[in-house]
């Protein structure tokens, strides 16, 4: 049956572009467990859409990192092992501390606008129950703060692993709802963190950043069941 996006007239591009951020979404909300398979037969019945461009949404998300496919055994959601993790989370805590010794306290206010506004954004889909979308603030977020320190090579080389670090952060988020806190909780955390770098103390800033928490899943181990009874059964 013809989708009501395909009977719009939407050309094919909008139609991937709708799958792949739809998706996309889901697989950052938890939806689906690392190493889940992706079944289109489901997936066109969710998404409203033929196969061809939910397969060429599917390479997109290849392409990015997210999904992995391989030769007759179909596309899953991508894994990161416990090396990966480690390694992705002591990088990040580097690169997010160097830019807190070099940016705070902040000379210029304007860099924390965009901080500010991605906190506003994950408060907003806390509230509205969109964790996709939360992640993605998320990330955003942290990418703003280490702005403050106003280096952009720093910058790029944090940029360089957002892939992963929107992964870690998904992960993160499905084991703090399920373990330590609730959606709203979770962006106060991220709010009380930007509320350090305004007060413009250093060292409780940087106390504050060790604090603050997105680790927790690395000891934590999580049930794949989890990802699908913590949103409900999908049809």
């Amino acid at each position: 049956m013809t989708s009501p996006v395909e009977s719009g007239g939407l050309h094919a591009p909008s139609l991937v572009q709708l799958a792949t951020d739809s998706l996309r979404k889901a697989i950052l909300a938890g939806e689906y467990a690392p190493g889940e398979r992706l079944q289109e037969e489901r997936l066109t019945e969710r998404l409203g859409i033929s196969r061809p461009p939910l397969r060429e949404a599917m390479r997109v998300l290849e392409n990015e990192g997210f999904i992995v496919t391989q030769p007759r055994r179909g596309s899953r959601v991508a894994t990161l092992t416990a090396e990966d993790v480690r390694e992705i989370l002591t990088l990040r805590s580097a690169l997010e501390r160097l830019a807190f010794e070099l940016g705070v306290p902040v000379r210029d206010e304007k860099v924390l606008e965009a901080p500010r506004r991605a906190v506003e954004e994950m408060e907003d889909c806390a509230r509205r129950e969109d964790r996709g979308g939360l992640v993605q603030a998320g990330y955003r977020f942290h990418l703003a703060l280490v702005g403050i320190a106003e280096h952009r090579r720093l910058s790029e080389a944090y940029a360089s692993i957002q892939r992963q670090q929107l992964l870690c952060m998904a992960r993160n988020l499905v084991v703090r709802e399920a373990y330590y806190e609730d959606l709203e909780h979770h962006a106060a955390r991220h709010r009380t963190l930007l509320e350090s770098v305004e007060a413009g103390d250093r060292d409780a800033a940087l106390a504050e950043l060790a604090a603050h928490g997105e680790q927790s899943f690395a000891s934590v181990a999580l049930p794949p069941e989890l990802y699908r009874s913590q949103f409900g059964k999908r049809d």
